[in-house]
């Protein structure tokens, strides 16, 4: 104890990986635990240092991983320095050399230590709470029918194709955007009008209503693209991100997606149906067409799966209208064409790379599928329209 009191900072070094410690054995073994977290605490991080990031026009978040990289960097470069300090330097070189050494790896230690808090607190114990379906959806035993799916299926289909016709677009076909307006009648913008459409879910589900920081365009979105990223949401600044070089149709979408995450549904198949719900149920043309479009090859390549690949089959329903494939466009070919030629890095390896760490993240939380798990939004979609909330 004497020793403690003498190290006041070793102290809370300690603290601080047994509070991370204990935190993540709770989690995995609590899902009551969890609940209460996500419901009573988590709120206070986004209401408190959530507004504090948001204060910045940028993407705090995004600028963390670019110094976490130079970390890297630095760290590596630490390395070399202890070996020309042990091997090389001699005399006050030598110990100034040792010095600055000792405090980087302080420093290391502290961002190490700091990483793990902040990933526990806005990360993992997220991922093991209860699922939506368990929370808000009458247990179902049986599995869904083809006729239950090819229902749903063709409702999205129908009303892909219905907005599809009332997009403004220009001479190319491409959908122009018009402006958003909230419920008096007065414009907003697109990320104010994402934050308007979430609160009034709060009317359907309580967790949410109240505040959400303004969602921030990525600085580095052509890399997003390279990644096939839409948006991210950033633990360690509680942002939500989205990419800003995509087609627009993507965003709206986008923006409820990731503000979904702020409200502790941390699984993507949750918040691609609450997102879906958000959207759907907006009075926003745009908003409307952007959540129908955002599951229909979810759900059409279910379907698709589940008629064994009968192509007469398949063509018996409601067809995807051209102009609705078109829409779906990720990024348009004069973008691409712009970002494979200035990247320093080929988009294939960059996909490949951003998949594996996306995948293996997930399991490392608990997710069993790993990727896979996205395309689980087409149970809550059946659930949410045949067995009633």
């Amino acid at each position: 104890m004497g020793y403690m009191r003498k190290h006041p900072r070793l102290t809370v070094y300690i603290f601080v990986w047994a509070a991370v410690l204990v935190l993540n054995v709770i989690a995995w073994k609590s899902t009551a635990f969890c609940d209460g977290y996500i419901a009573w605490i988590f709120p206070v991080w986004v209401n408190t240092y959530g507004r504090v990031t948001g204060w910045f026009p940028f993407s705090v978040g995004e600028w963390m991983l670019v110094a976490a990289v130079a970390l890297v960097i630095l760290v590596l470069l630490h390395g070399l320095l202890r070996v020309v300090a042990g091997f090389c330097a001699v005399g006050k070189t030598k110990d100034r050399l040792c010095r600055w050494c000792k405090g980087f790896f302080l420093f290391s230690a502290w961002v190490a230590a700091g990483v793990a808090l902040v990933m526990t607190l806005n990360c993992t114990i997220l991922y093991h709470g209860s699922s939506l379906a368990d929370r808000c959806f009458t247990p179902r035993q049986e599995p869904y029918t083809l006729e239950e799916l090819t229902k749903v299926r063709n409702l999205v289909v129908e009303k892909c194709n219905e907005l599809a016709m009332q997009m403004p677009r220009d001479e190319q076909g491409n959908i122009i955007y018009t402006g958003s307006y909230d419920r008096q009648g007065n414009p907003v913008d697109l990320e104010e009008q994402a934050i308007l459409i979430m609160q009034k879910l709060g009317s359907t589900y309580s967790q949410f209503d109240g505040y959400y920081p303004r969602p921030k365009a990525m600085f580095f979105s052509d890399f997003m693209c390279q990644q096939y990223m839409q948006g991210y949401y950033f633990p360690f600044s509680l942002e939500s991100n989205y990419n800003d070089v995509m087609c627009f149709i993507n965003k709206p979408a986008t923006l409820c997606h990731e503000l979904v995450h702020l409200r502790g549904y941390i699984y993507e198949d949750e918040a691609n149906f609450l997102s879906y719900v958000a959207c759907t149920e907006s009075e926003d043309l745009f908003f409307r067409y952007s959540g129908y479009l955002s599951v229909l090859y979810y759900l059409d390549n279910d379907f698709y799966r589940a008629v064994g690949r009968d192509y007469d089959r398949y063509s018996r329903e409601p067809a995807i209208l051209p102009v609705v494939h078109w829409d779906t466009t990720f990024v348009s070919e004069e973008e691409w064409e712009r970002i494979n030629g200035e990247s320093l890095i080929d988009t294939e390896v960059v996909e490949a790379a951003s998949d594996t760490f996306v995948d293996t993240s997930l399991k490392l939380n608990g997710v069993k599928d790993g990727k896979i798990s996205y395309s689980r939004v087409v149970e809550l979609l059946l659930r949410y329209y045949l067995d009633g909330q």
